[in-house]
């Protein structure tokens, strides 16, 4: 972004980016992007309803004109922005900065496209539903420089492992349009109970989404549900417990736990879809988190368009069970 010549300053506080009337270029990677989504992320810390006044009231200006909320911005427009009063407490998440800091060790690979992060099992991707902040949120307490940064798909809470982050509005697109297409390869690891079958390699079976009254998740086969689809391989039989590979080949909620469940073989330490006795056997050998974890991630990269994979190690408690466990 090219901010022109700004106007005199109109606020005491000199160092707000706000405090002055500011031109700013549109860059062609925030083409089409909404005037309103613009200016919440331009203007942090200033509410939503002062962002909305500012616009109904004209003080926005797009080419010198009046542009309603919904306005999509082209690569090249003058934007003039306001001088509005920010907030004097910085939108920063309520955990300890040493947990924001422990994020830089999780951090798989970074360029000026994209983040790939081995999320821990546990924490959130984003916040909400009575959590002050997630994965996203610490990222960019992480790193305050990035302009833009957004989550191109999600995991569980308690899933672990390769999660993508993107920096440009043009690499989430990008990459948003490989989901769409199926072009990128998503690869888990599940502990689930008994032998899975020799020959069994894929679980086809609709999935319909159950919200209760507290607001939880639940997923179950329906032939109400939406077509799902997760293929299987083997990776280790154990006495009591197989090691699987899922790939999924439609992204539904919660679906490879799902599918794990209908097929006979819950994942292991599952809270929703788990086996009590199965997850007492796990419990006893050290294992007290979900055993799923999103092992690799294969997709082309939004700037090179090469084919790039990324590999998640497993943490301490999964690294743990799979040397524990008595292999067949």
């Amino acid at each position: 972004m090219k901010s022109a010549d700004a106007l005199p300053v109109t606020s005491p506080d000199k160092n707000s980016p706000t405090s002055q009337v500011q031109f700013v270029e549109v860059e062609p990677d925030l083409d089409g992007q909404r005037i309103d989504n613009f200016l919440r992320t331009f203007l942090k810390g200033v509410p939503k309803s002062l962002i909305y006044r500012i616009l109904r009231k004209g003080e926005v200006r797009v080419n010198k004109k009046r542009v309603k909320p919904e306005y999509k911005l082209v690569a090249g427009d003058l934007i003039r922005v306001p001088p509005v009063r920010v907030s004097e407490t910085p939108e920063l998440p309520s955990p300890k900065l040493e947990k924001i800091a422990s994020l830089e060790q999780h951090i798989l690979f970074e360029d000026s496209h994209i983040i790939v992060f081995n999320k821990p099992s546990g924490l959130a991707v984003h916040g909400g539903s009575g959590l002050s902040f997630g994965l996203i949120e610490g990222l960019r307490a992480l790193r305050p420089e990035a302009k833009f940064m957004e989550l191109v798909h999600r995991l569980d809470r308690d899933t672990s492992g390769c999660i993508l982050v993107a920096k440009k509005r043009s690499a989430l697109r990008h990459m948003h349009e490989q989901l769409r297409n199926s072009q990128m390869d998503k690869r888990y690891h599940a502990l689930v109970a008994g032998q899975w079958p020799q020959n069994r390699f894929k679980v086809k079976a609709p999935l319909q989404k159950n919200i209760l009254q507290s607001g939880e998740r639940l997923v179950s086969v329906s032939e109400q549900g939406k077509p799902s689809e997760t293929r299987y391989r083997i990776l280790q039989s154990f006495d009591n417990a197989t090691l699987v590979e899922a790939s999924p080949i439609t992204g539904r909620t919660h679906q490879i736990r799902v599918h794990c469940l209908h097929a006979g073989h819950p994942i292991a330490c599952d809270d929703k879809y788990g086996d009590a006795e199965f997850d007492k056997q796990m419990k006893r050998i050290g294992l007290n988190r979900l055993f799923l974890h999103a092992s690799s991630l294969r997709l082309m990269h939004p700037k090179t368009e090469e084919s790039v994979t990324f590999n998640a190690p497993y943490d301490e408690q999964l690294t743990q069970a799979v040397n524990t466990l008595k292999k067949v």
